[in-house]
């Protein structure tokens, strides 16, 4: 198969990229899953749109200051104005938006906001906060996966499996694809390399990689939907910390084993080895969920 998406949905004057559409899509839904989990548990929903302002915010700023600290931190650390604004100044400027998001950065962001947010706007323990919170997150994986692959990032390795798509923008750069084909709109040239047959070599070049990012979406589906039954048809949520640590040791467990079939990100790996990056920064996350796993028969009030 040969990926070669648009950048997004040309309304004319403005282009609605798809990676920022899955975003939107995921905390849309985040919220009405929220609302009907709040209605449930009558709490007011004037506090699920603090909370829903507080996680977009989390979210966004933790995995921007994840990408920028746990993969790219030798880049940023001599180019500190770039980590908040989306352009690139060297080496030449360029508008290249908030491309590098960590979901483990976006993690920590949350489970340190939702404290503030248990504190301050709901009264409730930080668990009880936290096994609800992660039903929507798991929801919002998904979508956050799908955008990675519309924009063909975060792409597997080279496979000979019927499952190896061969992602066009991943292997040429846009400067690449137009010097290549001497057509200076990207996106005609782009299609230009998959359709017109005089660049049939160039297209022979690019090599079919694992789609890791549906692989993960596929996955995380599971866990949403897990997740999701456990709290509605059964008395797991009683336990404070137990939906929080199924999710820990689900959603990671996906991440470090599909990291096995990732291309790779870079990051402390090239210091630590053994694991990827990714692998290494699940592992803490995997064990915090099975401590919460065991830990759940007790009544936790306050802290994690």
């Amino acid at each position: 198969m040969i990926w070669n998406p648009s950048e997004g949905i040309d309304i004319g004057f403005f282009t609605v990229r798809y990676y920022s559409l899955m975003f939107v899509i995921a905390f849309g839904l985040g919220w009405y899953i929220m609302k009907h989990i709040y209605n449930r548990e009558n709490e007011s929903i004037d506090k699920l749109d603090t909370l829903f302002i507080w996680t977009v915010i989390a979210t966004l700023l933790g995995a921007r200051l994840g990408q920028v600290f746990f993969y790219d931190w030798e880049y940023f650390k001599n180019n500190p104005s770039e980590i908040l604004l989306p352009f690139k100044f060297e080496p030449e400027f360029e508008f290249t938006g908030f491309r590098g998001l960590a979901s483990h950065g976006a993690a920590i962001a949350i489970i340190i906001t939702m404290y503030f947010y248990s504190k301050k706007v709901i009264n409730r323990p930080i668990l009880w906060v936290l096994d609800r919170v992660v039903i929507p997150v798991a929801c919002g994986a998904v979508f956050v996966r799908i955008g990675n692959f519309f924009n063909s990032e975060i792409v597997g390795k080279i496979t000979d499996s019927p499952f190896g798509i061969k992602f066009i923008r991943d292997y040429y750069s846009s400067k690449d694809v137009v010097n290549a084909t001497k057509i200076n709109n990207v996106n005609e040239a782009y299609n230009a390399l998959v359709h017109d047959p005089q660049y049939a070599a160039l297209l022979e070049k690019v090599p079919a990689k694992h789609p890791t990012q549906l692989y993960e979406a596929g996955l995380y589906i599971f866990v949403f939907l897990l997740l999701f039954f456990l709290y509605w048809k059964t008395k797991t949520a009683e336990k404070q910390g137990l939906l929080f640590g199924y999710f820990l040791i689900l959603l990671w467990s996906v991440r470090f084993v599909v990291e096995y079939v990732k291309e790779s990100q870079g990051g402390i790996e090239e210091s630590f080895g053994l694991f990827s990056t990714g692998q290494w920064l699940s592992i803490p996350f995997i064990l915090v969920g099975i401590y919460y796993v065991f830990m759940a028969e007790k009544p936790i009030e306050d802290d994690l």
